[in-house]
């Protein structure tokens, strides 16, 4: 071995990833409560599987990026370095603890609390507290997310796809089937819509990527704007917050990146929700078990129609050099090809991006399977979201009247009564001492990981 240095190197390299791969295992293994293992006899996905599993197996996706290295500490927690020396991720088991540093300048917290209960927190986005909770036999999760002094909740239900552990969105409302074919199909008028946020700043930031349509035919066009823009607002939010924005707003032009083909597929797969959610509506109003991979992506995969979401909270991935690129707030994606379940990944092309740093446009990329079940879930409950508005406001100010015989009434999904409330501290925990405990676990395994 004296004489092949460079045989040397790759070995304890390659070491190191497998100790930061069982570390990330571990993690999940904690998160769940479950043996993992990350080794599987299926190397793609079967298009039409999507059957909940009983096995304790579970995949959890590392990306394996180029010039990456990963150092350990004494004290078994790690460090994950990007090519340029830039830290990446940090594990840290004395704490419960992962710190992510994305492209996009922004830092993202997750802390296992020994009560089961996990925070999520980052600079500029909304953070929330999960809580588990079981109804009819089945796992669940309330997390009450708190974002500019606002608080709102939402439901979701534990599902294993093939060795990944997913969680997938569950609705706390429904509405009649009348309802949702009036979202559904087209209207009879063309709807003119003044929205509120036309003079914020992102929208003149966001000018060269995005403009709302000037009339709406149906729900799903004015869903698609209400979903996009909700997503830049974040976004924007941000990068103003991590002081990333750049000197000079992207500039208008007559041709946003967001094209009219790319709202219309956006708008085809609000539809599919729609679709999901009158299908899930079925079982509600009867007190029945719903059929969490039936929601989920593992249907996605299965139906043989083509799915494209829209970005809704960040994510460094890797192209299939092993490059890494952002995804952020407001890009839009469509699925690509069967997953991978020995790896519990997936690819996605990229049918437009917003951002300097952003994976380009035309471009395919590698995602976990657990990170594009949780794009499906941001983007349903925008949608959700955007109903309850369109509820709200229908009649007044111009708004779209719903017709009084599909109007309905609202159904609550049973599960709600059985979630866990949410506890007074948890803002503040979210807002102030996560972050401080955060900043100085990594001061202190920078400290360690550079022997001071």
């Amino acid at each position: 071995m004296k004489g092949h240095p460079a045989f040397i190197k790759r070995l304890i390299s390659g070491t190191l990833f497998v100790l930061f791969l069982g570390a990330m295992m571990l993690h999940a293994q904690r998160r769940s409560g479950e043996a993992v293992t990350h080794t599987s006899n299926t190397s793609t996905a079967n298009a039409s599987t999507h059957v909940e599993s009983n096995s304790s197996a579970q995949k959890v996706y590392v990306p394996q990026l180029k010039g990456a290295t990963v150092q350990q500490l004494k004290d078994g927690r790690f460090l994950q370095k990007r090519a340029d020396g830039g830290t990446r991720e940090l594990h840290d088991t004395k704490h419960g603890m992962d710190i992510h540093h994305g492209l996009d300048g922004g830092v993202r917290v997750t802390l296992e609390r020994k009560d089961h209960s996990r925070l999520v927190a980052e600079q500029g986005r909304p953070g929330y507290v999960e809580r588990p909770f079981t109804y009819l036999g089945h796992d669940f999760a309330r997390r009450t997310f708190y974002y500019q002094g606002k608080t709102y909740s939402n439901s979701y239900r534990s599902y294993r796809y093939n060795g990944s552990r997913i969680t997938v969105y569950a609705p706390s409302r429904y509405y009649s089937r009348a309802f949702y074919g009036w979202l559904f199909n087209m209207w009879s008028f063309v709807f003119i819509y003044d929205w509120d946020w036309a003079g914020e700043p992102w929208v003149s930031f966001d000018s060269g990527y995005f403009a709302p349509s000037p009339t709406y035919a149906s729900a799903s066009l004015w869903l698609t704007d209400y979903l996009l823009s909700n997503e830049l607002a974040v976004a924007y939010e941000v990068r103003r917050v991590n002081g990333t924005l750049p000197t000079v707003a992207a500039a208008a032009t007559s041709a946003p990146a967001i094209t009219a083909e790319v709202k219309q597929k956006i708008a085809n797969e609000i539809k599919v929700q729609i679709q999901l959610e009158n299908y899930e509506s079925k079982a509600i109003t009867q007190e029945q078990d719903l059929d969490a991979g039936a929601s989920s992506i593992a249907h996605a995969y299965g139906d043989g129609r083509t799915h494209v979401f829209v970005v809704g909270y960040p994510l460094d991935v890797v192209d299939t050099n092993g490059t890494e690129c952002a995804l952020t707030e407001g890009d839009v994606v469509q699925l690509s090809g069967p997953p991978n379940f020995n790896t519990g990944s997936a690819l996605v092309a990229v049918l437009a991006s917003n951002g300097r740093k952003d994976c380009a446009k035309n471009s395919t990329v590698m995602m976990g399977l657990a990170d594009t079940q949780e794009m499906q879930n941001r983007m349903r409950e925008t949608i959700d979201l955007g109903i309850a508005e369109l509820r709200e406001k229908q009649g007044k100010k111009g708004w779209p009247v719903i017709p009084a015989e599909v109007l309905g009434t609202e159904i609550k999904a049973k599960y709600t009564e059985f979630a866990p409330p949410a506890s007074p501290n948890d803002q503040s925990d979210i807002a102030q001492q996560l972050l401080q405990e955060a900043s100085k676990a990594e001061t202190e395994m920078l400290a360690k990981g550079t022997g001071k």
